[in-house]
């Protein structure tokens, strides 16, 4: 499709057209997975993240500007998701302060504190994904229950909710051996 056809049909989407949204969606929903799955390699997550795109797309209709192409800033909305999600994967949990100092208090060799860390590491990130999300934005970024709330669009009891199941599931991972840390 030509990019004079993508501008009106953004302008129609602009004004609410549900037909022109959709086809939209359907021109570019394939090609934007297959772009995105190069950088992610997950096929599930891929389409996530595409419809994510779509969604926002929608929501905020009035507000995006598209100075080049619909086409581009489709591609480069995923690319910068796609970075966003790559460099959160590459996050690293550390233990709490209050964790390391009973870590410290049970006389621990640094090879031990390095393998516990590697195991609640592991465990983090076999929560499920806004579970996850979740608790890396409350130990990792230091945000606070309001400030993920807000960040994530989320209620305080969800948020206060997923950190309770992230702490269970952790603790669980982990096993009795580690049950004091929680």
């Amino acid at each position: 499709m030509a990019t004079t056809d993508d501008i009106l049909l953004l302008k129609l989407v602009k004004e609410g057209d549900e037909h022109a949204f959709k086809h939209l969606f359907n021109t570019y929903f394939t090609p934007l997975c297959r772009y995105i799955n190069i950088y992610l390699d997950n096929f599930a997550e891929t389409e996530e993240l595409a419809l994510d795109i779509f969604t926002y797309l929608w929501e905020n209709k009035n507000q995006i500007e598209i100075k080049l192409s619909f086409k581009a800033y489709l591609f480069q909305s995923a690319r910068n998701r796609c970075l966003n999600v790559l460099r959160d994967r590459k996050y690293t949990t550390t233990l709490d302060e209050s964790l390391i100092e009973t870590l410290q208090d049970k006389d621990y060799s640094a090879l031990e504190m390095e393998e516990l860390n590697r195991l609640i590491e592991e465990a983090v990130y076999t929560l499920p994904e806004k579970c996850r999300e979740v608790f890396l934005k409350s130990r990792h970024d230091l945000m606070s229950n309001q400030e993920i709330a807000n960040n994530m669009h989320i209620s305080i009891k969800t948020v206060e909710a997923q950190i309770t199941k992230a702490l269970k599931r952790i603790k669980d991972f982990l096993g009795e051996g580690y049950s004091y840390l929680f």
